[in-house]
Order: structure tokens, then sequence, then C-alpha cells
């Protein structure tokens, strides 16, 4: 994962996901070690309405957007929506429940 992104600077929030280089429909961008959380808070995912997953490293860097080009899978890791172009930011759609603080 590392060879193919990198964090910087985002026009979405603070600092964002990018691809480094081209990142192919369906490809896996990375995954996250599940590390069980018990309430929100920053950096938490929640994959069901009990399960959440503290996120660590470079994809807790990866921006709300309600046109994603990844997705988070049941199995944690993190998969290309589309391609992804060199220079783009990395997305993920939240949930319509989802606000910036």
């Amino acid at each position: 994962m590392v060879k193919k992104v990198v964090v910087k600077e985002s026009g979405i929030h603070g600092l964002g996901l990018f691809a480094k280089k081209k990142i192919s429909e369906g490809e896996v961008i990375g995954a996250i070690k599940p590390n069980r959380a018990d309430r929100d808070g920053p950096h938490v995912l929640w994959v069901s309405e009990t399960e959440g997953h503290t996120v660590e490293g470079p994809l807790k860097y990866i921006n709300h957007s309600a046109a994603p080009n990844a997705c988070y899978c049941d199995d944690l890791t993190v998969i290309a929506l589309q391609d992804i172009r060199a220079g783009d930011e990395i997305t993920h759609n939240y949930g319509e429940d989802w606000r910036q603080e």
C-alpha cells in the first residue's frame, strides 16, 4: 500500500489520502487491522450498528464523499470502486448520518 498512496493536505478536509500512481478498479488499496472500538471517536469506522474499529495508519485519512472512489469491505479491506488516477484523493462514503465536525 505505501508505494501507491501518500497523505497530504486535502481540499475536502484537513489531511487526505491520495494515489501516488494509478489504482485500478477492484484493486485493494489497503486493509485496517481489527482494533475494536467501544464508542465513537476520531477515525472510528463503524461496519455495523454494534461493530466499530479504530483506523490507524494512512487509511485513517480517507475523507468522505457522496461520490466515493473507494469503499471499506466487511473484511476491513479498502477497494477501489473505479480507476483512481495518480494525484486523485481517495474517498469513501461514510453514510447519510455522517457530519464533519
